[in-house]
């Protein structure tokens, strides 16, 4: 892994199902040790749900920032508005992905900055992905007491909140 180039770009129709494909990749790595196996499954069978749904984002103009090394999508960043119906303040991260090899590269970590920079923000996390808690916690969130059950994958998220740089 040390002779490589990760390229940040920001995301293309083109890259619908790439992205898709690297979407459902990073959700088995991620969830595949905490969430229950057949709903999971169940969760990334249809391909094209997937690929629509990253094509539908990507045509109405929500951006996403992908990284790429070697015209290899590795992961990707998505934030904008709070979804919130009671935001604790006005930015969200809706999504921060990277494949699994990649952990612990620096390529989550720009990610974030490109999406984000040092902003107040909130995100969702499966409270149990204690390598994504530690990596948010270092980047100044802290849980806010929101938790919400995710029937998606049957697990519980919490919310976390930066309110301002190393808060």
């Amino acid at each position: 892994m040390s002779d490589y180039t990760v390229t940040l770009r920001d995301a293309t129709l083109e890259d619908a199902e790439a992205g898709a494909a690297l979407h459902r990749n990073c959700w088995r790595e991620a969830y595949g040790p905490l969430a229950d196996p057949a709903l999971l499954q169940s969760r990334l069978a249809d391909v094209g749900r997937w690929v629509e749904s990253w094509r539908a984002d990507l045509g109405a103009g929500s951006p996403r920032v992908v990284a790429e090394v070697d015209g290899e999508l590795i992961g990707f960043a998505r934030a904008g508005r709070s979804r919130d119906s009671d935001p604790p303040v006005s930015d969200e991260l809706y999504a921060l992905y990277v494949r699994e090899f990649w952990h612990g590269s620096g390529v989550g970590q720009a990610l974030l900055e490109v999406v984000l920079g040092d902003r107040p923000a909130s995100l969702w996390v499966l409270e149990d992905n204690a390598r994504a808690l530690r990596f948010y916690e270092r980047n100044g969130f802290h849980a806010d007491g929101a938790r919400e059950w995710y029937a998606g994958l049957g697990l519980w998220e919490l919310r976390l909140v930066r309110k301002e740089t190393g808060a």
